[in-house]
């Protein structure tokens, strides 16, 4: 499976933001699928996930409220809908798919897009 993430850009601090994840080369609706970021010298985190059929979704803390993790199995798409960005959501911010996951676990993750920059500037 090959996983491409888009979206990102420079937006001031209280903007949005939406991000997508195309998937090819697999059976996308068998994946489980999850956002994590990674700021600059800081270890990747998770953001938010959604099972194979989008009715269960997690969300980190500090995004609960703001960010809609959303996927359309028809189209081989996950989205990331982020509002009320701040500063501290600055990072890349990469989709994973995973057949089997612990939500917010980076280990459970089979396959990895490339990441795409989120700037959110105060």
């Amino acid at each position: 499976v090959q996983l491409q993430a888009s979206g990102g850009g420079l937006v001031q601090a209280g903007g949005s933001l939406r991000l997508s994840c195309a998937a090819s080369g697999g059976t996308f609706g068998s994946y489980a699928m999850g956002w994590f970021r990674q700021a600059l010298g800081k270890e990747r985190e998770f953001v938010a996930a959604i099972t194979w059929s989008g009715g269960t979704v997690y969300y980190a803390d500090s995004v609960k409220g703001r960010f809609t993790i959303s996927r359309l199995n028809a189209e081989n798409t996950v989205y990331l809908q982020m509002n009320s960005l701040k500063a501290e959501d600055t990072a890349v911010y990469y989709c994973a798919g995973a057949l089997k996951f612990v939500y917010d676990y980076v280990g459970s993750y089979n396959y990895w897009g490339q990441g795409t920059l989120v700037t959110v500037s105060s």
